[in-house]
């Protein structure tokens, strides 16, 4: 079932201490808003709407830089305010589910998101929530008096509504929480099991323990990739995105760029995607003489799309002709530019095979890369 995700992320955070708005804080090296945007669009969402200050828009571009699927609309001076703003940019029927997440819970997944849209089946709006486990107090003037937690829950997002009943349960007014309005108007509220995970983070040691807990949320996955082209007629060749002059062309339908198919079928591989041939057929004339960092492009963009960072890569030529080491620096450099990445983390390296196999009889060049990709778990 396809639903739309709402992400809140206009407020200024004031009791996450001095700096910057939270949403806009560094979470293991990344914004805290690209955690929620990231997983949302990895678990299915068909369009990310977010919600932030007027004078953030420009922000967010950079936040979600290499994203696809998400639109960003400046926010009001109240949540009830921003959920309209984001609601009004939302394009589907009214019976679409719509995910209202904050994006101070950076640690939301896919599991939850299928439990939400399972119990919106039989209900008017549905959230995950934890059993308050610890004893409750009211602090008064009069003193300190202790609260009954029986049948008390710890309400978390994101919150599951259809869209046309959000709309409508917006419009008696002004509330912290979406799901009370839903409640007042009388619909039918259900809860999904809860995840400590899926904590707020909101005051300054909340982001400290949220930095330990990134290391348990994500894992790191190899890909590795491996193309060979045979020697034909030409006067150049492309490896690693860079034009070198020599007295043969490497054969094949598009560019030939051993070295990119390479990398971009270790991309693949990486998060489980396929192979290069899956995604640009050789078959397919389109292709034809295609640039193949086109093909490096669009994977990157694919594991962006499922949550996941490229940590670094790694490439490795093998062949006796042309001479690697000259160019080896623009070969990092062009590899860099395209997959976003320092070129620090991008490594070129060139072999032969001491005259052995096809490689050492000039019949063709191989190409072996290996790539190193953080996901969600």
């Amino acid at each position: 079932m396809t639903f739309s995700t709402l992400i809140v992320a206009a407020g200024q955070g004031l009791r996450a201490g001095p700096g910057a708005p939270k949403a806009w804080r560094m979470l293991a090296g990344r914004p805290l808003l690209r955690w929620s945007v990231e997983a949302l669009l990895a678990a299915g969402a068909r369009e990310a709407i977010v919600v932030v200050a007027p004078d953030r828009l420009g922000a967010a571009a950079e936040a979600l830089a290499g994203l696809s699927g998400w639109r960003a609309v400046a926010g009001g001076d109240s949540r009830s305010q921003s959920v309209r703003a984001g609601l009004a940019a939302l394009s589907g029927p009214d019976d679409e589910i719509v995910l209202v997440h904050d994006a101070a819970r950076p640690f939301v997944g896919a599991v939850h998101v299928q439990a939400l849209i399972e119990a919106l089946a039989g209900a008017d709006a549905a959230a995950p929530a934890l059993a308050v486990a610890d004893t409750l107090k009211r602090r008064t003037d009069a003193g300190v008096s202790t609260v009954p937690r029986d049948g008390l829950w710890r309400a978390q997002t994101p919150q599951a509504f259809r869209l046309g009943g959000l709309r409508a349960a917006l419009q008696a007014g002004e509330t912290t929480d979406d799901l009370a309005l839903v409640e007042r108007a009388g619909g039918r509220v259900v809860l999904t099991p809860g995840d400590p995970m899926l904590m707020k983070l909101t005051y300054p040691e909340d982001f400290a323990m949220a930095e330990r807990l990134a290391g348990a949320a994500r894992i790191t996955r190899i890909g590795q990739g491996t193309d060979a082209h045979r020697w034909g007629p030409g006067e150049a060749v492309w490896l690693c995105g860079v034009r070198i002059d020599h007295d043969r062309g490497l054969v094949g339908h598009s560019d030939a760029d051993a070295g990119l198919h390479a990398l971009t079928d270790a991309l693949l591989g990486a998060v489980g995607l396929g192979d290069i041939g899956q995604h640009f057929p050789p078959s397919d004339p389109q292709w034809r003489g295609a640039d193949s960092a086109r093909f490096l492009a669009h994977a990157a963009k694919l594991v962006a799309e499922h949550g996941g960072r490229i940590l670094n890569v790694d490439v490795t030529l093998v062949c006796e002709r042309p001479k690697i080491g000259p160019h080896r620096e623009a070969m990092r450099l062009r590899l860099a530019a395209i997959l976003g990445l320092p070129v620090s983390r991008v490594s070129v390296k060139a072999t032969t095979t001491e005259g052995m196999g096809f490689t050492g009889r000039g019949e063709g060049l191989l190409a072996q890369a290996v790539a190193a990709v953080e996901t969600p778990i």
